[in-house]
């Protein structure tokens, strides 16, 4: 299929063969980029049917990794500068891993000049210290490579064609997702005075949820914690009160109806809800509960990238309201290039 050809070439001209030889996907990376292999992981082993494991850089460059036979091993950072990414990489190469690829947004990077295989984002300047566009190409980039995978470990011609058509249609689903904007703003106003915030998720959207946290923290300074939503029973339930906003992700997928059920909890706790949800999600509105109705027709492979800009666009406006400084948040800096 020729859409699926130049997607395959877009990681280099060694991708075919190195891609039908993969029998195993170790990514490495840190902060955002390791929220978008993460995400990664779960679309890898579920579409592409290859095995997988995620480890933040800085805790991967001080073991001994076990290399299973035919691993591909994947950095993700968008300067192609961070330390210790850039220091994995290297322990990587003499570990015995059938290739390496980098997914970056800097093409003149080091991570981006010792990789063998390289997809580069594309995403422009990015002056902010947290990750938005950055961490939205990732999302793509990594379905881009689920793509190709599955190409060489079962998909057929239809199933590939799905997955890219469903790849063509993200751009519009953003703009639809940005139209949300002035609700989000007015929703912003509710956590002006709040101290701590709870990020839910099942699934992919378990590490959205991460990074949702990870950006109201970052820009607003306002605690957040993320969990998978299965784990409130056991211990984030017991911060549950009337002043702890907590935010759920809801697409229509096969773990909705148990997500709704980790809803319940909360609201018998007393816990507020904002929920991000799919128009066909039966989640309503009521006492303690409002619902962001999300576009429809939000597939698995589009739900990472779609449902995590509404979560930005919280951050964004929580930030304006506190009087932070959304792009040179305190004590961050954009490219962490020592330990």
């Amino acid at each position: 299929m020729a859409n699926g050809r130049l997607l395959e070439a877009a990681f280099g001209p060694a991708a075919t063969d190195i891609l039908k030889r993969t029998e195993h996907v170790h990514i490495v990376a840190c902060g955002t980029s390791y929220h978008a292999g993460v995400v990664a992981h779960y679309l890898i082993e579920q579409i592409a049917k290859v095995a997988c494991t995620v480890e933040i850089a800085s805790e991967y460059r001080y073991r001994d990794p076990v290399v299973p036979k035919n691993s591909l091993f994947v950095t993700i950072s968008q300067s192609g500068e961070t330390a210790d990414t850039l220091a994995a990489l290297r322990l990587a190469k003499q570990a015995g891993y059938l290739s390496s690829l980098s997914i970056c947004n800097v093409p003149e990077s080091s991570l981006v000049r010792e990789s063998e295989l390289v997809m580069l984002t594309r995403a422009g300047p990015e002056i902010g210290v947290a990750s938005t566009k950055a961490f939205t190409t990732q999302l793509t980039a990594l379905a881009m490579l689920v793509v190709a995978l599955a190409k060489h470990h079962g998909a057929g011609p239809e199933r590939e064609r799905t997955l890219v058509d469903r790849l063509v249609e993200l751009p519009g689903l953003m703009e639809k997702t940005l139209t949300l904007d002035a609700e989000i703003r007015e929703l912003a106003k509710r956590f002006a005075d709040k101290h701590h915030a709870l990020f839910l998720g099942r699934g992919t959207m378990h590490p959205i949820a991460m990074e949702g946290a990870l950006k109201l923290k970052e820009i607003s300074y306002i605690h957040a914690e993320a969990y998978a939503a299965g784990e409130l029973k056991h211990g984030p339930l017991a911060l549950v009160d009337a002043q702890m906003p907590v935010i759920a992700v809801a697409p229509n997928t096969d773990l909705l109806e148990k997500l709704k059920s980790n809803l319940m909890e909360v609201r018998a706790r007393g816990g507020e809800l904002i929920v991000f949800a799919d128009p066909e999600s039966g989640i309503e509105p009521s006492d303690g509960v409002t619902v962001i109705t999300m576009p429809r027709h939000v597939s698995y492979v589009q739900a990472p990238a779609i449902y995590t800009i509404p979560l930005q666009l919280l951050s964004y406006h929580v930030a304006i309201l506190k009087g932070t400084d959304v792009d040179q948040p305190r004590n961050l800096a954009k490219s962490v290039t020592v330990e």
